[in-house]
């Protein structure tokens, strides 16, 4: 399946990773030339340069063939116009829309585009709106019990240690995604800005783990 994707910050450069990694065909679209540097080396899709609800740039990024279309840029209206072009232009049925604004969100879904109004989006948050159910790529155990969950932290974990992070959601930090690299932490790494962390988790508690880091962080102790 191709995917079309508009904004490669953080979640739109982890999303095109992710599903590349599940063996779909993405293009990626951006107006900063520079924020392709996100999707690391190995990214092998398409990137395409331009506004994001430009006919032409969404052409150029295969819309008229892709199954799905994400606006996950930062910008709202960008966002929905995107969407809709994407949607009503292009025939495009699969497709998501990140806003910022609960009750603009509350608006567009009466257009029948999904939304999301949540500052904490993740890419398996909008991979589960945009692929069939239970076709959202996933790293688990042979039982399927224990998973590896990308997993976004409060801005208030920025400069505490992953330990920490560990002990609050009894769960292990498996790898972090820093600059587009994969990273194996070691026992004085530190949550930075723009990292990913990959959890290693029970499966049935994900949305509890979700719940603790999208949390302020506790004070130290004293």
């Amino acid at each position: 399946m191709h995917f079309v994707i508009m904004g490669c910050g953080r979640v739109g450069a982890s999303l095109a990773r992710s599903l590349e990694r599940g063996g779909h065909d993405v293009a990626i679209v951006d107006q900063d030339p520079t924020a392709f540097h996100r999707l690391g080396p190995e990214f092998a899709g398409r990137q395409v340069a331009g506004v994001g609800f430009d006919r032409d740039t969404l052409v150029a990024a295969g819309i008229e063939d892709a199954y799905a279309f994400a606006a996950v840029s930062s910008g709202d209206n960008s966002n929905i116009l995107a969407a809709r072009v994407a949607r009503e232009t292009f025939g495009v049925e699969h497709v998501v829309a990140r806003i910022y604004d609960p009750e603009r969100a509350e608006i567009y879904q009466r257009l029948g585009i999904p939304t999301v109004a949540t500052v904490r989006w993740t890419a398996d948050q909008v991979i589960r709106r945009l692929l069939p159910q239970g076709h959202a790529p996933e790293l688990t155990d042979a039982s399927g019990s224990i998973v590896i969950a990308e997993v976004q932290a409060d801005p208030s974990w920025i400069g505490r240690r992953l330990s920490e992070i560990e002990s609050v959601t009894s769960s292990r930090v498996a790898y972090l995604t820093r600059l587009g690299e994969g990273t194996v932490p070691g026992v004085d790494t530190v949550y930075q800005d723009g990292d990913l962390l990959h959890l290693t988790i029970a499966r049935t508690r994900v949305g509890e783990v979700e719940r603790l880091l999208g949390r302020a962080a506790p004070p130290h102790d004293r």
